[in-house]
């Protein structure tokens, strides 16, 4: 015989407590003291409670069909040199279309908050957004240049961070896998017969993301061969450290002669890069993709089959921070979190004409020698000649 499930009432009963206070408690709601809180949810365990998951389904349910009065908002916080600045940074855009989409799926309404509104400080805007109701916060959009820390009244809200700035607290984050994304680039290069493969990334770059693009590269690079591994060429150099925390330079591309340097020193048979870094370098050296260079771009836009490379998927990542966010509303978990995760979303994969598979054609077996006119001159060259073979995607 199964035994009787414990419920609220059952627990409000032996706490001498209304069962709407252990409904609060059991949610970790704020509205309670902490000691209430902690009281009765050692109760509830002591008796053994477990919640009803069909009922917790149900009422989620319900809260999705019925009209509200107010649309819960959830604040989508940047912090840019400008109010609109972020908008025109590679994936930011996307980031936030995939939060503003989902948000709406959930039935939240997004609203966008400039941290650097003018005579906006963070105690002020933390202040704010709980007087409006708002204890659901998107951390993302933080230039590097704004500072490491946030200041808010973490108690009152429950936050998740797109990407890795600010590191200060440390919350729960959802981001692009770099690291795979190069890993998988990589290994896509060499099961097309390509050795010498050469990498290049912006500094400031690979710092945001707490350096994973090279630690991908290096990695990878593992498999090759000694004499087969490149260097990776990271532009800017190191000083001044001005140059590379700019987000909003837009000559982000490596020093010509520096990076003639390294390609003419290295001979790389395979760039894996961005596209805005690299190509027109290459175009004003006169090498030509994928004639004399095979390409991959991993920061894939266009899947049209001309460029390969790996798509990251941008909107996936705004979109699960808010699935996220709104999971931990659900539950009232506030704070900072005591062991905050991170949540990787996966590239996909693009062949395309920029990187063609390498197939060496054998020679056959030549014939034993003849006093015959010797093979035409054409034929000659036609049997010590290797083919690129292209493939499109």
């Amino acid at each position: 015989m199964n035994e009787r499930r414990v419920t609220l009432a059952d627990i409000a009963a032996k706490a001498g407590v209304h069962v709407t206070t252990v409904s609060l408690a059991m949610r970790n709601h704020p509205r309670l003291p902490e000691a209430t809180r902690t009281r009765i949810q050692a109760l509830a365990q002591e008796m053994n409670y477990r919640p009803d998951p069909l009922l917790r389904a149900l009422v989620s349910y319900r809260g999705k069909v019925m009209n509200r009065r107010n649309t819960p908002t959830i604040a989508y916080i940047t912090n840019w040199t400008t109010c609109w600045g972020w908008k025109n940074v590679t994936g930011h855009p996307d980031f936030h279309a995939g939060a503003e989409a989902m948000a709406n799926k959930l039935g939240y309404k997004l609203e966008h908050f400039w941290m650097r509104e003018p005579g906006l400080t963070q105690g002020r805007l933390s202040r704010m957004l709980y007087s409006r109701g708002i204890n659901g916060l998107i951390i993302a959009s933080h230039g590097r240049e704004m500072g490491d820390a946030l200041q808010f009244d973490w108690p009152s809200f429950s936050a998740v961070k797109i990407d890795y700035f600010p590191h200060q607290p440390v919350l729960h984050n959802v981001t692009n896998n770099q690291c795979d994304i190069v890993r998988l680039a990589i290994q896509k290069v060499i099961s097309s017969g390509y050795r010498r493969i050469g990498f290049v990334m912006h500094r400031g770059w690979d710092h945001t993301v707490d350096h994973l693009w090279t630690a991908g590269f290096l990695c990878e690079q593992q498999h090759l061969a000694a004499k087969e591994k490149i260097p990776a060429h990271i532009f800017p150099e190191p000083l001044p450290l001005e140059r590379w925390l700019n987000e909003n330079d837009s000559s982000n591309v490596p020093d010509p002669v520096a990076f003639a340097k390294w390609f003419a020193k290295h001979k790389p048979e395979v760039l894996i890069s961005k596209g805005s870094f690299v190509l027109p370098l290459l175009a004003k050296m006169g090498v030509r993709i994928p004639r004399d260079l095979a390409f991959v771009d991993v920061f894939l836009d266009k899947t049209d089959g001309v460029t390969a490379g790996v798509r990251q998927n941008h909107s996936t990542v705004g979109g699960t921070a808010v699935e996220i966010l709104a999971g931990q509303l659900q539950h009232n978990k506030f704070g900072v979190p005591e062991i905050p995760t991170t949540t990787f979303v996966e590239g996909t994969w693009f062949d395309g004409l920029s990187c063609p598979a390498r197939t060496a054609v054998s020679k056959p077996t030549p014939a034993p020698e003849k006093k015959s006119p010797a093979l035409p001159a054409k034929r000659k060259r036609s049997l010590r000649t290797q083919t690129i073979k292209g493939s499109a995607g």
